[in-house]
């Protein structure tokens, strides 16, 4: 079950209150689920009864224990808890992180992406070239000329708000615009790619900090977004050459999931939490990526792609998608295989949005 899928639960369980007059509000018309501020408080979490408290003049417990009492037994939801004020935390059902890689990997390059197929692989284009900007505004005064910046924001922003199944303002005739002189110089200072993530990377009250030279290293935000992409891309073709493909499922115990000076049950219970983020990020990306297009924030977009390829990272040492030595290829090894290859997707997809590439090898 995906955020969105356990938003519109939660939706039909408000609705169905308010029908049979356990409550009497107006029905909102989304519900946001995000993940809990705290690991061990369930899967995801939702103020829905704080929300509704005011208008239906009752306390948000109270309400949040109406619709606990209904949503109780949802498909794909094991337990649902109060918390707080009011909070309603759900805990996901055992099968519910399976269904997730399999529904990444059998959308593709679609997953996140609610735009026809027609608009779709818009992206990847080169940033020197001209790109859909804010067209020209009629009157006296004409437009400052954009600068790299508002160029390169406007075009990963329309690619964004075309994934979200957002119309474009101008209903898609925006006027090319001329490559700025600052961009073309940034283009052949830093590569393609490092421009337009440095450009990106900054919320849009924040400066633009440009590097000396761009550095290919982990320390790279950019590079290790890039590698994790490849490295989950290269894993499928080593597993190829061991003669095993993935198969979504149950990637089994973590290995060696304990640093120093941790006891076991305390590196059991962080590779856990590993595994845990990187399936929540992963199934965060489509709502991120509506979060971005109606704040017209690709920085929403960059952050989510780093805090992804992190937690690639700390999942995959603990659980290696393949065997070492001599053993031979087991269903978790299968499993952990799907869930990278569901990684290297989000990944890929989100670089593609940016207009950044996601190459198969580093």
């Amino acid at each position: 079950m995906t955020p969105a899928e356990l938003s519109r639960t939660v939706l039909r369980s408000v609705r169905g209150a308010v029908e049979e007059q356990e409550l009497s509000v107006p029905v909102p018309a989304r519900i946001v689920v995000q993940p809990p501020p705290r690991p061990g408080c369930g899967d995801y979490a939702s103020n829905v009864a704080l929300q509704l408290a005011r208008q239906a003049g009752r306390p948000a417990r109270e309400i949040a224990e109406i619709l606990r009492k209904r949503l109780i037994g949802s498909a794909g939801i094991a337990r649902v808890e109060i918390a707080g004020p009011g909070f309603l935390n759900f805990t996901l059902g055992d099968g519910a992180q399976v269904a997730l890689v399999r529904e990444v990997l059998a959308q593709g390059d679609g997953y996140g992406d609610r735009s026809a197929p027609s608009a779709r692989g818009v992206g990847g284009g080169d940033v020197a070239g001209p790109g859909p900007g804010p067209g020209p505004r009629r009157g006296p005064c004409p437009d400052p000329a954009p600068s790299a910046r508002d160029v390169v924001v406007a075009e990963a922003l329309a690619r964004i708000r075309a994934a979200a199944g957002v119309a474009a303002d101008d209903g898609g005739q925006a006027a090319p615009v001329a490559t700025p002189p600052d961009l073309t110089a940034l283009v052949a200072r830093l590569g393609v790619d490092e421009a337009r993530w440095v450009l990106l990377r900054p919320a849009a009250q924040d400066p633009v900090r440009v590097p000396e030279r761009p550095v290919q290293r982990e320390s790279n935000p950019r590079f290790r977004v890039q590698y994790a992409a490849a490295r989950a891309r290269a894993l499928r073709r080593y597993a190829r050459e061991l003669g095993f493909g993935s198969e979504p499922g149950d990637v089994g115990a973590p290995v060696g999931g304990h640093t120093a000076g941790d006891g076991p049950s305390a590196g059991s219970a962080s590779a856990a939490q590993s595994l845990q983020t990187f399936h929540t990020l992963l199934a965060t990306y489509p709502s991120v990526i509506d979060l971005a297009a109606r704040l017209r924030a690709p920085d929403r977009v960059v952050r989510h792609l780093e805090a992804t390829a992190d937690a690639f990272f700390r999942w995959h040492d603990v659980y290696p998608p393949l065997p070492v030595g001599e053993q031979k290829p087991l269903a978790a090894h299968r499993a952990r295989l799907a869930l990278a290859e569901a990684g290297g997707t989000v990944l890929a997809n989100g670089l593609r949005l940016l207009g950044i590439s996601a190459p198969e090898h580093l």
